[in-house]
């Protein structure tokens, strides 16, 4: 199909007040039948499509990000009548978490700057200071290394809650919206890392299980609801990061069950890796998924057709 006349795919990345009720009527003049008599059904998991990892101007841009966000949302106008429901993710933090400068000092009283590491032998020579959580801290970073999780990075403030950096870029929310419209179906909103302790990588699970918090644990529920549709997409940012960590939860609890494995489906040209000088998060992703497609997971592309 052709693209509905109120986007403009040159506005992919830019700031602008979304055309939400130009997408909804375009949606509605469709006159799709509703999602609920989709046979098959079919999911699309959107992973942080966030103002601050997409636009050159956000706050923790991922290189080619925006070309990445053109091609699902052209994908989605194009697959409209096949795409059942869209979960989306948010990235959202505050500012005294574990992954930022504020929870840590070092002797001399410095905070670390972004994209510092900081190991467990960091911590228990006390190069690096919790000033929070003390004994947590120490306890976790040494935990991310004991599971060979990746290890604590600093990270510059981004995706904080009531920023315009913690919105969906809005030229995605307008094809949301125009999704939501034509098949009567309401987009499913998934909140992560907000939990002070702990990185949230995945949207299924931290990456160091928290006690007495909703997020703390495996999204079960969700994990559930995915295992009910026929093919599930999955697209987003970062590919090293929270794609890929995502997939290594599915991966994980599906494994028993192979059959779901294969309807899983990974749009490679919608999501990339973060860059940061001196590690090659692309190659170690990479590595990471050629073990998963060893596993039967699915690899395709936003110009292929679903299936």
């Amino acid at each position: 199909m052709s693209l509905p006349s109120f986007y403009d795919s040159s506005r992919v990345g830019k700031l602008f007040s979304p055309k939400i009720q130009a997408a909804v009527d375009a949606g509605i003049a469709r006159r799709l039948p509703a999602a609920s008599e989709d046979a098959p059904k079919v999911a699309l998991v959107l992973v942080d499509m966030q103002v601050d990892f997409i636009h050159r101007d956000g706050a923790l841009p991922v290189p080619g990000a925006i070309d990445d966000c053109r091609r699902v949302i052209d994908w989605i106008y194009r697959n409209v009548d096949s795409i059942g429901k869209i979960f989306l993710s948010l990235d959202s933090h505050y500012p005294l978490q574990i992954f930022f400068s504020t929870w840590w000092r070092d002797a001399a009283g410095n905070h670390p700057a972004p994209n510092t590491i900081i190991s467990a032998s960091d911590v228990e020579g006390d190069r690096w200071r919790p000033l929070y959580e003390a004994e947590w801290s120490r306890q976790y970073v040494a935990q991310l290394e004991a599971q060979h999780r990746k290890e604590l990075m600093i990270w510059p403030y981004h995706t904080m809650v009531g920023t315009v950096g913690h919105n969906l870029s809005p030229s995605l929310y307008e094809a949301i919206c125009y999704h939501s419209a034509a098949r009567g179906r309401q987009p499913a909103k998934l909140i992560k890392g907000s939990i002070p302790q702990t990185e949230h990588y995945s949207i299924l699970e931290p990456e160091v299980k928290t006690a007495n918090h909703p997020q703390g644990d495996v999204n079960h529920a969700l994990l559930r609801e995915l295992g009910e549709y026929d093919l599930v997409y999955l697209a987003g940012q970062a590919k090293s990061h929270c794609v890929l960590e995502t997939v290594n939860s599915i991966m994980g609890a599906w494994a028993p069950h192979p059959e779901r494995i294969k309807r899983l489906r990974i749009l490679e040209d919608g999501m990339s890796s973060v860059v940061v000088p001196g590690i090659d998060f692309e190659a170690m992703a990479d590595a990471a998924y050629q073990l998963h497609r060893d596993q039967g997971l699915t690899f395709t592309r936003t110009t292929e057709a679903i299936g």
